[in-house]
């Protein structure tokens, strides 16, 4: 009997009921912006009864999740989700309580899902990778390359497009170092991928102390632009916050919905799962292991160094040292709690994403809360998803292991 669903809800039950007993006041909520079709009010409500309801709702999901577990049945996503969605407004309301700021719903909401872009491209890079059977831990110097080369192209061409063109050959240079070494020579992948991370480290902080720093005008804060889909981007709440983005959020929302389609539903997603679950029987069929591998590295890198480019020409930011500041160990965090499947890692990132935007607005509303202990939370969830508290869930059963 699984009891880590019902388990995880009655915690979050007993943190709302403290929350209720230490609330005051009330709290104001801010749904639109000024340019959604129509507005709503700023919503004044107490701060109490919020936490209450919602102390309600995770209540009788986590009935249901402990009748399911008692009956041996599997806990549906639902019930993580309305778990997940009555501890964030029970929270805002706590953190609003009493304070004169207004909590901006759609502006939490557009930064988290920014802030998850570079996370969401570093899963699925670990997905590719560890499906077809290696490791890929180098996805930080992926993600720091990308936003490097994307910076330094992007700043001698005058134009964001063309770093955000190069951004993927960075990752890709990378993967294939990584392919040498762990696929060719056969040395341990994980040792690999995290040399290669201090390597690029090391190289970029290099090449900024001494070229960037002395010629600024290739290390300039050059922005895609935002590109808002007509009609969709001015509905409520979700149009600001899902149609109103760069490209780069765009191609996020497409390469999840292919990759979750072609791994499960296509030749090239039966391949590269067969020669990470057992590649001699791949090998038996036709399918040449080693360059399914490599491709399928090399695609990963490209993935890993566009979401790299958002720390540079999708944040109209120059390049700086160390400036992925672990994301590519957070997104391999995301890629075991979304079970290796595209969906399940974009859900993680979310999570990351909006944990950090939270961190980013408690003290523009005058939250007393300290924003240190929410950014703790993606490195509190990396512990638990190591750990193995994510449940059942599997590797590839050869990633790791060379062939031939």
């Amino acid at each position: 009997m699984n009891l880590k669903i019902p388990i995880t809800g009655v915690v979050v039950f007993l943190l709302q009921g403290l929350m209720a007993l230490s609330a005051r006041g009330s709290t104001t909520f801010r749904f639109t912006v000024p340019s959604d079709f129509f507005q709503f009010e700023d919503s004044t409500l107490n701060a109490r009864l919020i936490i209450l309801i919602a102390a309600g709702i995770v209540a009788a999901v986590t009935a249901v999740a402990l009748v399911r577990a008692m009956h041996r049945r599997e806990g549906t996503a639902w019930v993580s989700v309305l778990m997940g969605v009555g501890f964030v407004v029970a929270f805002l309301a706590w953190a609003g309580a009493g304070r004169n700021g207004v909590i901006p719903l759609v502006t939490i909401l557009s930064s988290a899902l920014g802030l998850s872009v570079p996370l969401v491209y570093g899963s699925l890079a670990g997905i590719i990778g560890e499906r077809s059977g290696t490791i890929n831990i180098a996805i930080e110097g992926q993600l720091l390359g990308g936003a490097f080369l994307g910076a330094v192209v992007a700043s001698a061409c005058s134009s964001p497009w063309a770093g955000l063109f190069a951004a993927p050959v960075a990752g890709v240079l990378v993967a294939l170092l990584l392919a040498l070494f762990g696929l060719r020579y056969r040395v341990n992948q994980i040792v690999v991928g995290v040399v290669l991370n201090v390597l690029v480290s090391g190289l970029t902080g290099f090449l900024f102390s001494t070229f960037l720093s002395s010629s600024p005008s290739l290390n300039r804060a050059l922005r895609l632009p935002t590109l808002a889909v007509p009609i969709l981007s001015r509905i409520p709440i979700i149009g600001p916050v899902l149609f109103r983005q760069t490209i780069l959020v765009y191609l996020m929302y497409v390469a999840v919905a292919v990759l979750s389609a072609m791994l499960f539903r296509s030749r090239w997603g039966l391949r590269l799962r067969a020669c990470g679950e057992h590649p001699k029987a791949a090998d038996t069929v036709g399918i040449n292991v080693m360059r399914t591998r490599v491709a399928n590295l090399a695609l990963a890198g490209a993935l890993a160094g566009l979401g790299g480019a958002f720390f540079t020409v999708g944040s109209d930011l120059s390049f700086d040292n160390d400036m992925t500041a672990g994301n590519g160990y957070i997104a391999l965090a995301a890629m075991i709690l979304g079970a290796w499947r595209p969906l399940g890692s974009l859900g993680a990132a979310l999570l990351f994403g909006f944990a950090t935007s939270v961190a980013q607005t408690l003290p523009i509303i005058g939250s007393s809360v300290s924003p240190d202990i929410i950014s703790m939370i993606p490195y509190i969830v990396t512990i638990l998803a190591v750990a193995g508290f994510v449940g059942k869930v599997r590797a590839p059963a050869a990633e790791g292991v060379p062939y031939p």
